[in-house]
């Protein structure tokens, strides 16, 4: 599992033109998932999230987490992330899980980030979505179990 977040001041998602989803400050998700993921590679991804200190404390250093803060998330399925780009000059998407895999654990990883009381939005598995962010710092990270 991928999970690419962003420090944001704002983010939405579109979808043919209508809004479907909207946060202010906290962070966005964009979440692959890959053939071998399973149920505690998903629940640690889950934990690393929202405990991942990437939010300023009062010395300005980075040491406070979303849960800290109490901030929102807006999580977007993203396969992209898991194309294997090591040669020639189009991605391959072989490591990426398939849709109806992504489907599923995306959806869960929603649910258990819902679960921990996280004010959690997200984007449409499958769907043409326009992403929209104010990076705040701008601060980004990589995370994979």
């Amino acid at each position: 599992m991928i999970t690419l977040i962003q420090r944001v001041g704002r983010a939405s998602v579109t979808v043919e033109n209508q809004e479907i989803a909207a946060i202010g400050r906290g962070l966005l998700a964009l979440v692959a998932i890959q053939p071998d993921d399973n149920e505690q590679k998903l629940k640690r991804m889950v934990q690393r999230l929202l405990t991942y200190r990437v939010f300023p404390d009062a010395a300005g250093r980075m040491n406070k987490s979303l849960l800290d803060e109490r901030l929102a998330l807006l999580a977007v399925p993203q396969f992209t992330l898991a194309a294997d780009t090591r040669k020639g000059t189009r991605p391959s998407f072989t490591s990426a899980a398939t849709a109806e895999i992504g489907a599923e654990y995306f959806a869960r990883f929603v649910g258990l980030c819902t679960e921990k009381a996280v004010s959690v939005q997200c984007g449409r598995f499958g769907a043409d979505m326009q992403v929209s962010l104010v990076n705040d710092g701008p601060v980004t990270f990589w995370l994979e179990t």
